[in-house]
């Protein structure tokens, strides 16, 4: 909300947003990714089968080759900037200046891989050990770095965006700072150390080189979405960004949430040989998707365009920019539910060190992610890159369950369908209700405080119908449960 106020949407926005997407796609793609995947696996072994003393050696030994890894690329990063930019947003060679300030700010931005991913290694011991709070409120610190740059460094800089970039750069710094207390007390703050020629260091990277690409699918999508909308007219990679934002929203909140819990949980039945507990935990965490997630995508499509107008339509952020961000975010909610399903599923071939079938599913679904970018993107311009991509992960995550259903890893629970019909017709109940009652077209005429209020009373009168439709329908705590 606050950089849509200050910065609105320009080409210097949309030099920022590529110049932090692109180590923020890197930290996804190897941190909390491919890493994360085949980290915690391991790490779950050593943790069941091996001593206190083992695991320490192990993590020490995993620290020291993980950071001598990343300072190697973050030095490659800065020094390679302006290539890194040519090939992430072609767009921008054209448009001198732009270009110019993306790579400039892209050679602050890139140390941040260094700082995030060893965040996340730090988070992965800290989940596996049933501390999950001080790695969900560790990415406060971002938003907290940035907010405090955009409103204190901006206004004393010649290209106030370039606050934004320094303020990534020092959220990386702080959030590492802020994880080490906790993995103090556990005592398992790393000592670093080299190990690779260690037995536990070399499984990992051996199960890394393939999950790079299956785990991190969706985030390749969406970088091929800004390489492409560089061409597009200015303005068409933040009205991308924002509206990723929204859908980023719920799939943050409860989506990568859920992932972050299910990977130690299956991790740990997988090194028991316990596969009934296995496909269990597995159909618990699918009935909360379709629970949750489906209502989330029902009501951001609904409500694209009071969401953008209430939460950025202020100074910079005109009324153009909300239509046309709110085209992107409706194409990406139509996915919200494909995004989080790929975040559930691949831990259940990642927990059992099976990376390889992830990767080439991703291949298939990124391929077909490129042909759709290339059909829809000419009627939909930036909207159709966003409708390609949600399209994608519904691919991508019908590959997967039906491979997961083929090989009787996962065993359904019973009443499934009849749970799928029920919950379904409660969103059809809330849907009607939104679109005949909201109108969203006389949303940019009120005031902020105008726009917040009816914002929050249609958005809990929604959660709120949908409640009462679920439970007409007879949904119960109880049958997110596999009996």
């Amino acid at each position: 909300m606050l950089f849509a106020r200050i910065f609105g949407i320009n080409s210097g926005t949309d030099a920022f947003f590529v110049a932090f997407k692109i180590p923020n796609f890197l930290r996804r793609l190897f941190a909390e990714g491919a890493f994360s995947q085949a980290f915690v696996p391991v790490l779950s072994d050593y943790k069941e089968q091996g001593s206190k003393q083992a695991l320490k050696f192990f993590i020490d030994r995993t620290a020291g080759t993980l950071a001598l890894i990343l300072l190697l690329v973050s030095i490659i990063g800065v020094i390679a900037a302006p290539i890194l930019i040519a090939l992430f947003a072609p767009g921008f060679i054209n448009e001198g200046k732009q270009y110019e300030l993306a790579v400039y700010m892209l050679r602050i931005t890139f140390p941040y891989l260094f700082f995030i991913s060893l965040v996340a290694f730090a988070g992965g011991i800290l989940n596996s050990h049933g501390k999950f709070a001080i790695p969900a409120f560790t990415p406060v610190f971002l938003n907290i770095c940035m907010i405090a740059a955009a409103i204190w460094l901006s206004p004393m800089m010649d290209d106030p965006i370039i606050a934004l970039a320094w303020g990534v750069f020092a959220a990386g710094i702080v959030q590492l700072l802020f994880q080490f207390p906790a993995l103090y007390r556990l005592e398992l703050l790393p000592n670093l150390k080299l190990g690779f020629k260690d037995p536990g260091v070399k499984r990992i990277l051996k199960l890394m080189l393939p999950a790079i690409f299956g785990v991190s699918v969706t985030q390749i999508n969406l970088l091929l979405d800004t390489l492409i909308a560089s061409f597009l007219a200015a303005g068409s990679v933040s009205w991308l960004y924002y509206s990723d934002r929204l859908v980023e929203f719920p799939l943050g909140i409860f989506g990568i949430a859920l992932a972050t819990v299910i990977l130690p949980s299956l991790s740990k039945n997988h090194a028991a040989d316990n596969q009934l507990e296995f496909s269990k935990s597995l159909d618990c965490a699918l009935r909360l998707v379709l629970l949750i997630g489906l209502p989330a995508s029902v009501g951001l499509f609904l409500l694209a365009k009071p969401m953008l107008s209430t939460l950025f339509q202020y100074e910079e952020f005109s009324s153009s920019d909300v239509l046309l961000a709110g085209q992107s975010l409706m194409a990406y909610s139509v996915g919200l539910l494909g995004f989080i399903l790929v975040k559930i599923l691949v831990p259940g071939f990642t927990s059992r060190k099976d990376m390889k079938t992830p990767v080439r599913f991703g291949v298939y679904a990124m391929f077909a992610n490129m042909g759709l970018n290339i059909a829809l993107v000419f009627p939909l311009a930036h909207a159709g890159l966003a409708l390609a991509t949600s399209l994608g992960a519904f691919f991508n995550a019908s590959l997967l369950l039906s491979k997961l259903l083929k090989d009787n890893i996962y065993k359904p629970g019973k009443s499934w369908a009849n749970f799928m019909i029920k919950v379904i017709f409660a969103n059809e109940i809330m849907a009607f209700f939104l679109y005949f009652c909201v109108d969203s077209n006389q949303w940019s005429e009120w005031t902020a405080l105008d726009r917040s209020l009816n914002l929050v009373l249609w958005v809990a009168l929604g959660g709120l119908i949908y409640a009462i439709s679920l439970l007409i329908v007879g949904i119960r705590p109880g049958n997110l449960l596999n009996k």
